[in-house]
């Protein structure tokens, strides 16, 4: 008998679920940046072999939300928590023991599934803040997600806790997202690498035309965000900035669709998007109805 299900990764943000997610099926499908806050809804990814299927999401960081935003980055990190077979709840390994998840994501009781503590970053550790840590956290796998450390053990463990089931999807598929999410996802990501700070908050991206009867594949992709002025950073004097955002990006479309890609880039004031209800919807982010302030 096979087993299948849902390992949703949790944590506070920065603490590499991303990279761990990346790192298990063994692709780039989630982006990666050292700004907290870069995940923004659950990426799907499939991990599968012979006689087991992870169905794995990653999820916004945990954290307290300030605006609409945030809310549905909390809404989409507790609804993947709630739909989970398994959880993996990730904690940066050099922060010391991590509180439990239910006080993490300010949860009303603890969840209905097993909840596997994983501490990242632990090739970081010393020797003597290791054995403390195993000490007071005597449960958790330590991991590196970044060098892959001791990953192949902690799919192993999860694996061994997914129910008893038969494939969810074809074992040759690595997501269920379509091509469009993951190259406004590239564009993003491009955007939190060649800015800095306040402006790649204010950013969404979204792809308004997807031509893949084509060669080159024909994508244009609008950038939005808050203000004129952050409008003006993004392209830059002469357009310089927005042709390296471009070029950037196109390189990764490319890699993942493994053929060429002619990226059309666009920048467009949508103002106070963030704690606009309407617009998150427009961009694919909903708050469930108890998140509602």
């Amino acid at each position: 008998m096979t087993r299948a299900g849902i390992v949703t990764v949790a944590g506070a943000p920065n603490s590499g679920k991303s990279t761990l997610l990346n790192r298990i099926v063994g692709q780039k499908l989630s982006i990666t940046s050292q700004k907290p806050q870069s995940t923004r809804d659950r990426v799907v990814g499939i991990h599968s072999t012979p006689d087991m299927q992870m169905v794995i999401f990653d999820t916004p960081g945990l954290l307290e939300p300030k605006y609409e935003l945030q809310q549905a980055m909390r809404s989409a990190a507790v609804r993947a928590v709630n739909d989970a077979d398994v959880i993996v709840y990730l904690a940066d390994a050099t922060a010391g023991p991590p509180p439990t998840l239910a006080e993490a994501a300010r949860l009303k009781s603890s969840p209905r599934a097993l909840v596997i503590t994983v501490l990242n970053k632990s090739d970081l550790l010393n020797e003597h803040r290791r054995a403390e840590l195993e000490a007071s956290c005597p449960d958790a796998v330590f991991v590196s997600a970044m060098s892959g450390d001791s990953v192949a053990e902690l799919i192993a463990t999860v694996g061994a806790a997914l129910p008893e089931s038969p494939f969810l999807y074809p074992d040759d598929d690595v997501s269920t997202q379509s091509l469009r999410f993951f190259a406004s996802e590239f564009v993003r990501e491009t955007v939190l690498e060649q800015l800095h700070d306040e402006v790649p908050y204010s950013v969404a991206c979204g792809i308004e035309e997807f031509r893949e009867g084509r060669t080159p594949v024909y994508i244009r992709a609008v950038i939005y965000v808050e203000r004129d002025s952050q409008k003006r950073i993004i392209i830059g004097a002469k357009g310089t900035r927005i042709r390296e955002i471009g070029q950037s990006a196109r390189n990764k479309i490319e890699s993942f669709l493994g053929q060429s890609v002619y990226l059309d880039l666009w920048v467009k004031v949508l103002p106070n998007w963030r704690r606009n209800p309407s617009a998150l919807e427009r961009f694919g982010y909903h708050i469930a109805k108890e998140d509602r302030r």
